[in-house]
């Protein structure tokens, strides 16, 4: 390494994963395995799947979703043009706002930075009020401090449970085919 550059720093981040067209649960797991390709050092975490619904006006079925947490030293821009390239190798089509989609990637969480780009806010705005974001990522990291809000993701999952009257029908946990949860 040149005495000049500095090597970038490992930072913690999370994505969540979305879909509900054509095999959702198997379009989630291959973009898992996609992103456990990023993952380095140290292997990515990955969270059950769940089975959620759709959140918006267009009515649609019913979401997989789970979060993934890694390491990275991408800067969060070039991470989230990544994501963004990786939904449209599995086919999305960006045609209505929180419409259908065969591949949904969030960065929710860059380590702790605070960021408003064109393409990206840091943390994710509304994750505080999203079930099918805070089941899975609490799920793999229940003590991470939301960096604005200042509570773990456990607080903001119970918050919103508290809070949401069929909470419980608005995200399950799908069953492991192999027996694990």
């Amino acid at each position: 390494m040149n005495g000049d550059q500095q090597e970038t720093p490992l930072t913690q981040v999370f994505v969540g994963l979305g879909s509900n067209l054509g095999d959702a649960v198997l379009t989630v797991k291959k973009a898992i395995q996609v992103l456990e390709s990023w993952a380095r050092p140290e292997p990515l975490t990955a969270s059950s799947l769940w089975e959620t619904r759709p959140v918006g006006p267009v009515a649609q079925a019913h979401f997989v979703n789970a979060a993934v947490g890694f390491k990275t030293t991408l800067p969060p821009e070039e991470l989230m043009t990544r994501l963004l390239a990786l939904e449209k190798e599995f086919g999305r089509v960006r045609l209505v706002r929180w419409g259908p989609r065969t591949l949904d990637l969030d960065l929710l969480f860059y380590g702790e930075i605070r960021m408003r780009a064109p393409f990206l806010t840091l943390p994710h705005p509304r994750i505080q009020d999203r079930g099918f974001v805070l089941a899975p990522l609490r799920q793999i990291a229940p003590d991470f401090v939301h960096p604005v809000l200042g509570q773990t993701l456990e607080s903001l999952w119970q918050s919103w449970r508290a809070a949401v009257p069929d909470a419980d029908e608005q995200v399950r946990l799908l069953p492991d085919p192999r027996g694990r949860r």
